[in-house]
């Protein structure tokens, strides 16, 4: 057996391993938004809207820090994120009343309840870096179409992905509400 074989297993390993942590980490991969096959959000409140991906992104925009922690304990960020304000795009449809609920949700089934409060970007869980609650700053909630100056890629819930800004890159905020593929939208009144 040739010695030289053995020792690429662990320095191949070394590499994936490498390879698989930036993956991981955010909005690494690319997706320009040609590579993707026409994706529409659907909005449903008093009035029901179909938007093209081309149409979210002639919205108005904001731009923000997401950095977010994942149940498990896995960190994803911090990136800067472009999109359009949730309010905004619930306002197209009615607005939200304080006691009603919005549910964003997935084609793979995957689905999150904000209430009113949380939509505004208010209520939500923010850590700092060792994972210790704090106070919150201001927050936003934006649907989001790029990271980072690129498309969102679809590795990291692109074309559009629910997802919580800041201002600065050192507020992290609980990984669940951020939607991957988000395809639509529902104000439920109550």
């Amino acid at each position: 057996m040739i010695p030289v074989r053995r020792r690429a297993y662990p320095t191949l390993l070394i590499l994936v391993s490498i390879g698989l942590l930036a993956l991981a980490a955010g909005c690494l991969g690319t997706a320009e938004t040609d590579d993707y096959p026409p994706w529409n959000l659907t909005l449903l409140g008093d009035t029901e809207i179909v938007l093209s991906l081309d149409e979210i992104r002639e919205m108005d925009a904001v731009e923000g820090y997401g950095y977010a922690v994942s149940t498990v304990g896995i960190r994803y960020g911090p990136n800067r994120y472009r999109g359009v304000l949730l309010t905004d795009l619930l306002g197209m449809v009615g607005g939200v009343g304080e006691d009603d609920l919005v549910y964003v949700s997935a084609p793979d089934g995957y689905m999150w309840v904000f209430d009113a409060a949380q939509v505004r970007g208010e209520e939500l869980f923010t850590f700092d870096e060792n994972l210790h609650e704090i106070p919150s700053p201001p927050l936003q909630v934006i649907l989001a179409y790029d990271c980072d100056g690129k498309p969102l890629a679809h590795d990291n819930g692109g074309p559009l992905r629910l997802v919580v800004i800041s201002e600065t890159p050192d507020v992290i905020t609980e990984g669940s509400p951020w939607v991957k593929w988000v395809d639509k939208i529902e104000v439920r009144r109550r």
